[in-house]
């Protein structure tokens, strides 16, 4: 290794890993995206950089849903962890690292990891009495349940008992405390760690349960092998297992890069890694991460993404419509720093068309067809001769400082916005000039020269700082410009582009026609549920027989789900007398589901309660609005209609049989 690389700052920067119970929607993408940005960043400004990312492929959850499919919990996961893999790559993400916790190597260190704990008395063995959220996988005791529910997600929590064994918290708590104190950027943003202190550390840390016996799927704890690891000490250790860590000796890359520079992570998980896992690293005598960093969500409209409320949007469809960097600008500018962001077709597509089209699209299309037309494409150096084009080429030294403080605050959206603004301020610069105007005056011809050349300096820094953000736009604007000065340090002064030619212009990004893409888009959607509702025909019995009077074999009943749920939320559907739209808790991602129970019942009489539904129909549509299922009710004398309510101590998501 060279002296040069030996003396090269590193930069070691994380995503959670993601859980691989489904597909990731653009709520979940947008981490890695966010993430790919800050570390394509870091590339650009000269440091070395290790990106690492992967999948958290245990628990109970994971092997439930295994069972559901009668496929077993490893054949699922390798199913889920290259769905996520796959899309991670189609976004043009340049990680180092893709970790599986359920990787060979990592499991052998996380048992040494929980031996180590458990030998120097920071892990013991007892019993556990208390409250279980199996989506969230939490336990909850009596007084941290949000009205008889988990206080994370609000669905319904399990009562559970059983022997584990529990990491000792409450004995770091006060040097955790302390650190955060003498650490104010550890927690970001500034309302995320008021969060931590206030709501967890002063009221006091409860001892975390870290294994399990009432499933199996999981790491097995070597010198007790009926527990399993349970998922914080699996899953964030993922950190330092990555990059080669062991209790026995760690590899050269671990001494390298740890402390991670910074976790980015969603505010929902916040907890997890700045109580739980900074104090298992404090009891494993590594130094802390130097900053964790809690983003907020991407909504649908103002909504959570959900399936049940069909509003979920995926990252490889949207790349179909809008490209992979029209995906990620959206993503990225339109996230705020500390507040949950938006997203909705009508609003990609005014993005698209304003920022990318119209602005940066429309800059570099007219320059370079201006260069081919008055200069068949030769770039010539020329001087600045006026002030407006000190003004440009001030604007974009600017720009450099504006975007490197603004990174180093991972205010993302904001830098996009600085070098969008240098574009507009480009295309002013066009206004101002007039090389159109120039270009019929022969004594005007070295003046036309100096505006070209200053409006391709101009694109040629608007390329360089694109790069972390956009990088295949960057890669096709250099390819116009037919330049390859692309470095961070040519931006130090402005009038680094070469003597050349330029390429042919290519439009970067075509305009959208709005309603036709709307169009477009919701035939897309029609077309997936008809197909979801032919393929669940296909499965149906040819002949249709009047119910009444037939028997059926076990074997047809068995194919009809019912699960418990309990209703969460319930309104009238507009425009109709008899239906109700119910959201529902079904023990996994929830659903909505429409029931023409109005006439007989108040929305306001039905929340809390739990009902049985049948969870394998065909998605319908009633009025317009999506039902995934179907609420069993009875008919009663005198043309009355009981809703099947359940007993309250049956947890939502039990299956029916």
């Amino acid at each position: 290794m060279c002296e040069a690389n030996q003396n090269q700052e590193k930069f070691y920067v994380t995503t959670a890993i993601a859980y691989a119970s489904r597909k990731p929607h653009i709520g979940n993408t947008y981490e890695i995206i966010l993430t790919d940005a800050i570390a394509r960043y870091q590339r650009l400004i000269g440091k070395d950089v290790f990106f690492l990312t992967g999948t958290d492929e245990h628990g109970q959850k994971i092997e439930d849903l295994a069972k559901e499919q009668n496929i077993t919990p490893k054949a699922y996961v390798d199913g889920v962890a290259g769905e996520i893999k796959n899309i991670w790559d189609l976004m043009n993400c340049s990680y180092s690292k893709f970790i599986r916790t359920t990787d060979d190597y990592h499991e052998a260190v996380v048992q040494k990891i929980f031996k180590k704990l458990y030998e120097q008395g920071d892990i013991y063995k007892s019993e556990y009495e208390g409250w279980y959220c199996t989506p969230c996988e939490s336990f909850w005791t009596e007084t941290q349940l949000k009205d008889g529910c988990c206080p994370d997600c609000g669905r319904p929590v399990q009562k559970t008992k059983e022997e584990a064994y529990f990491f000792k918290m409450s004995k770091y708590q006060d040097r955790l405390m302390q650190y955060i104190e003498d650490h104010p950027e550890f927690i970001q943003p500034e309302s995320r760690k008021k969060e931590m202190v206030n709501n967890f550390l002063k009221p006091g840390l409860q001892d975390l349960c870290v294994s399990r016996t009432s499933f199996q799927w999981g790491i097995p704890v070597d010198f007790d092998p009926k527990h399993v690891i349970y998922v914080w000490i699996d899953a964030l250790t993922n950190y330092i297992t990555g990059l080669g860590y062991d209790p026995d000796g760690s590899s050269e890359n671990f001494k390298k890069y740890w402390p991670a520079d910074i976790h980015i992570i969603g505010k929902d998980i916040l907890r997890f890694h700045t109580i739980y896992w900074p104090i298992m690293l404090m009891a494993l005598d590594l130094p802390l991460p130097k900053q964790i960093f809690g983003h907020p969500w991407m909504l649908f409209g103002e909504d959570k993404m959900s399936k049940s409320k069909g509003n979920v949007m995926y990252a490889d469809d949207l790349v179909r419509h809008f490209g992979v960097d029209g995906v990620r600008y959206y993503s990225l500018k339109e996230m705020p720093f500390a507040q949950d962001g938006s997203i909705t077709y009508d609003t990609i597509i005014a993005r698209y068309n304003s920022d990318l089209a119209n602005t940066l699209g429309n800059l570099v299309n007219r320059t370079i067809a201006m260069s081919n037309k008055y200069f068949d494409g030769v770039v010539t150096p020329f001087p600045s001769t006026e002030s407006v084009d000190k003004e440009l080429a001030e604007a974009c030294l600017q720009t450099v400082h504006t975007v490197d403080e603004l990174m180093k605050e991972l205010r993302v959206a904001d830098a996009l916005e600085a070098i969008m603004a240098l574009a507009r301020r480009s295309n002013k610069y066009i206004d101002e000039t007039a090389p159109w105007a120039l270009a019929k005056e022969e004594d005007q011809k070295d003046r036309l020269r100096a505006v070209l050349y200053h409006l391709l300096e101009s694109i040629r820094f608007i390329g360089v700082l694109l790069s972390p953000f956009l990088p295949e736009t960057a890669d096709k604007i250099f390819a116009q410009l037919n330049c390859e000065i692309r470095d961070y340090q040519s931006l130090s002064e402005f009038g680094q582009f070469p003597e050349g030619k330029v390429a042919n212009p290519v439009p970067l990004f075509a305009r959208i026609d709005e309603t036709k893409k709307l169009e477009e888009i919701q035939k897309e959607r029609e077309a997936i549920l008809k197909a979801a509702e032919k393929a669940q025909k296909k499965s149906e019995p040819k002949e249709k027989e009047a119910v009444e009077g037939i028997v059926i074999g076990i074997e047809d009943f068995s194919k009809v789900e019912l699960r418990v749920a309990q209703i969460q939320s319930c309104e009238p559907v507009k425009k109709s007398d008899k239906l109700l739209c119910l959201q529902l808790d079904d023990g996994q991602e929830g659903r909505q589901v429409v029931s023409g129970i109005a006439p007989w019942y108040q929305p306001a009489d039905l929340i809390g309660k739990k009902v049985v539904i049948v969870a394998n129909l065909k998605p319908a549509k009633l009025r317009g609005v999506i039902s995934n299922g179907m609420i069993l009710a009875a008919d009663c004398p005198d043309g009355d209609v009981k809703v099947i309510f359940v007993d309250d101590s049956i947890p939502a998501g039990a299956k029916i049989r």
